[in-house]
């Protein structure tokens, strides 16, 4: 089969189409033919070696996608070939950058009629964060004002239509005023530039916005510095939900930022996550059948064949890209 596999760590450059033998699927796992990876920063993660679970080349990256179920594994019971599915595997890490994947039934999920195969594979990892972070650990409720970071990203696009719907007021925070725009269309009632309001103006702005109050939830996908700045930003009683720090660099944090204000921390990695046993397949269904529904839009910015893995991180790497980057891998 056709894959994209890792042979040494390194920049977007060591992603190098191969032909490997197809995968066997064995007992309690279905084999996936694929016809969408999703791109995401813990495929740059993986490919670069500084991914926690990943171990060693050579790898397969890749950990979400959506396909047709090829083959079902003894003991499989609720899945049949022919399905449609969309898969997420970030703690075995089989490889959704190929053709075909054996998957662990557990990390398969049957999609509804009417979702696309494309959007599909953008749901396990950012659509899931977004929405766990905002329905499970912040519980955003109407009325609720929330900060999204880093709003014109997959995670953020997706929390900005997540928290819209449940009737919070949205201030999405964006990298430039193209940006920031891109967001407003996806119910952000305000939108803010932060390369005008940058670091202390950022915070001063969220401020402003709020009569002096602060947010009632900020969503920090950005971590580093910018977390320090989002416990500034939350308001008495708030909840600041960290999930990523793609700035990949220390966070300074002054405890009399939150304590004061019985604000609380909330922690998110998905992986983790599933390792203590969460099951993600009833969040991603009803995910699947509201996006179904129409009443969430899944924006794919840039789509790109399989053999063109590399050009799709470093488009992820530029950080200029709105909404998912998705690799189309076959037509099914």
């Amino acid at each position: 089969m056709r894959a994209v596999r890792i042979d040494e760590f390194g920049g977007p450059e060591v992603l190098v189409p191969v032909e490997v033998p197809d995968p066997v699927v064995g007992p309690g796992q279905v084999l996936v033919r694929i016809a969408a990876a999703g791109v995401n920063r813990a495929d740059a993660l993986i490919r670069s070696g500084v991914y926690h679970r990943a171990g060693r080349p050579p790898l397969i990256p890749g950990v979400e996608a959506a396909g047709v179920i090829a083959a079902v594994g003894e003991g499989v019971s609720g899945l049949e070939v022919g399905q449609r599915v969309m898969a997420l595997d970030g703690v075995n890490a089989p490889g959704f950058y190929a053709e075909l994947a054996a998957v662990p039934a557990t990390r398969v999920t049957a999609l509804p009629h009417g979702m696309g195969l494309t959007e599909a594979a953008t749901l396990p990892v950012a659509w899931l964060s977004a929405w766990y972070c905002l329905r499970h650990l912040a519980r955003v409720t109407k009325g609720d004002t929330v900060v999204v970071k880093a709003a014109a990203s997959g995670v953020g696009s997706a929390a900005v239509q997540i928290a819209a719907e449940a009737g919070a007021r949205v201030i999405a925070l964006a990298g430039s005023a193209e940006k920031a725009s891109w967001a407003g269309e996806f119910g952000a009632q305000v939108t803010v530039d932060t390369s005008v309001h940058p670091d202390d103006a950022e915070v001063e702005e969220v401020l402003r916005l709020t009569d002096g109050r602060g947010a009632d939830v900020v969503l920090d996908t950005v971590g580093g510095g910018a977390f320090g700045r989002s416990l500034r930003e939350v308001g008495h009683g708030g909840r600041v939900v960290a999930l990523a720090n793609v700035a990949l660099e220390p966070s300074t944090v002054d405890t009399r930022d939150f304590y004061p204000k019985n604000v609380a921390i909330l922690g998110f990695q998905l992986t983790n996550l599933q390792i203590h046993g969460y099951d993600p397949r009833p969040d991603l269904r009803e995910l699947a059948e509201r996006v179904a529904a129409g009443a969430y839009r899944v924006p794919v910015e840039t789509v790109v064949p399989l053999e063109q893995a590399r050009t799709a991180h470093e488009l992820l790497e530029r950080r200029s890209n709105r909404g998912k980057i998705v690799l189309a891998v076959a037509d099914l």
